[in-house]
């Protein structure tokens, strides 16, 4: 069954009291499929009320600075009149309607005056990857103008080995993909929205300067594209997410990612293997038992759990066998491994941690520029936070990433990296062969 959830805004169609508002959760038959006998208890009903605290429900206030109108298609326009009465216009954030055509095939000029203008700029398309895969470094010395094309929808996903679980995405994974850009980046973010539930949604980013982060611009409902246009100034690694109302719901149920955005001079050492790891929580209900007694093998959203912060279910990229059977990170002996990491929350803090190794550099709050801290052993991560750890792979074997709040593990907080290569005596040896405890998740 396919669920729409009406709970965007506030409306006519909803009882509100003084401290929660309840919603009407529409269950409708897939577009196409044939009116089939019902299956179980969910699939009979045709509504239910969830109920969320109004606060959850404030609209982000548009930018201040300029009026935007939507077009046909959804795309943003600036209101030049309006605009003109404010403190002036930004050429970055109000394009004019012919910047579309006037692209360049070279680098603007050296000229920081003629790099602001965003018809002096190249366009580039964006290498976008799933996790946790990690785009390649740039190379380029000189800002462009970079397209990023984002698209929202629903999928039912294996969350875990028992359950399955409608994730909510952008580009149709969980996390979202991974962005590299380069400071001076004029990052050109469209996004689509193709949830066919009818829930409206929008994209912000921690390393976007403007109210938001770009979700007051971006804000699109069902069938609708909206697109943006901002410039990166500050490097480092950031965590986007969806910001649309209810805001954790949407970061609850899938949609986040990470951005990384290189400094336009000295960025990281080259290192032999770039990994893109995110940790996360997903909060759902007891199955329902279906029409045959049995338990449904599929789970839904619980905002009651996630209010008391009491996750079902802690992962490392979207669900429980990402980094172990599906996945798992991969590296030889001698060679470094870089891994960008981000913590979606949306509740908990993570004491991110690799058992047998020690993070040669660490990159603390995704901070690229200050000194990094050196030979740490675990890292703590808030919720929207990020980290970069460098580590030398010595000996041969499997090394297991968790979260050192250790009982989340078995929630599904456990990934592997498998370093091949010959031993190393003079380092790590017994007498006896290695003999990992029996159904360990730790020591495979």
């Amino acid at each position: 069954m396919r669920r729409r959830m009406n709970m965007s805004r506030a409306s006519s169609n909803h009882a509100k009291t003084d401290e929660y508002v309840a919603y009407d959760v529409e269950f409708l038959p897939k577009t196409g499929g044939s009116p089939a006998t019902p299956r179980s208890r969910r699939s009979r009903r045709s509504k239910k009320q969830m109920v969320i605290p109004s606060f959850v429900l404030c609209p982000i206030p548009a930018a201040p600075f300029a009026s935007w109108n939507q077009t046909d298609q959804g795309t943003l326009k600036m209101d030049s009149a309006k605009t003109e009465q404010a403190s002036g216009s930004d050429p970055i954030l109000a394009p004019q309607a012919n910047e579309a055509s006037q692209l360049h095939s070279g680098p603007c000029n050296t000229s920081e005056e003629r790099c602001k203008d965003i018809s002096n700029l190249p366009r580039e398309k964006a290498v976008l990857t799933s996790a946790p895969n990690v785009p390649p470094s740039i190379t380029r010395n000189h800002p462009v103008l970079l397209e990023v094309p984002l698209t929202t929808s629903t999928k039912v996903k294996q969350l875990t080995s028992q359950y399955k679980y409608e994730q909510w995405n952008f580009n149709g994974t969980v996390p979202g993909p991974f962005i590299r850009a380069r400071v001076g980046d004029v990052v050109e973010i469209s996004l689509t929205n193709r949830d066919e539930t009818g829930n409206p949604h929008n994209i912000d980013c921690h390393a976007i300067q403007g109210p938001g982060g770009g979700s007051a611009l971006t804000t699109a409902e069902e069938g609708q594209t909206k697109t943006a246009r901002v410039r990166l100034q500050w490097p480092g690694l950031y965590v986007y997410h969806c910001a649309a109302a209810p805001v954790p719901v949407h970061i609850a149920n899938g949609m986040y990612g990470l951005m990384y955005v290189q400094p336009a001079e000295g960025d990281l050492a080259p290192v032999d293997r770039e990994y893109y790891v995110m940790q996360s929580e997903f909060y759902h209900e007891a199955p329902e038992i279906e029409d045959n007694g049995k338990p449904s093998s599929t789970v839904e959203f619980s905002y009651p759990n996630a209010i008391r912060e009491e996750p079902s279910v802690v992962v490392f990229n979207g669900h429980e066998s990402a980094l172990t059977r599906d996945k798992p990170l991969k590296a030889s002996v001698d060679e470094r491994v870089r891994i960008f990491f981000g913590n979606a929350g949306p509740n908990l803090t993570s004491s991110f941690h690799v058992i047998g190794s020690n993070f040669e550099k660490v990159y603390r709050d995704g901070d690229v520029v200050s000194p990094p801290g050196q030979f740490a052993s675990t890292v703590s991560v808030p919720p929207g936070g990020s980290t970069v750890v460098d580590m030398k792979m010595q000996v041969p074997g499997t090394y297991t990433l968790v979260d050192h709040a250790i009982f989340r593990l078995e929630k599904g907080a456990v990934g592997y990296l498998n370093v091949a290569g010959e031993p190393r005596t003079d380092i790590y040896q017994s007498e006896e062969p290695p003999a990992p405890c029996v159904g360990c998740k730790l020591h495979p």
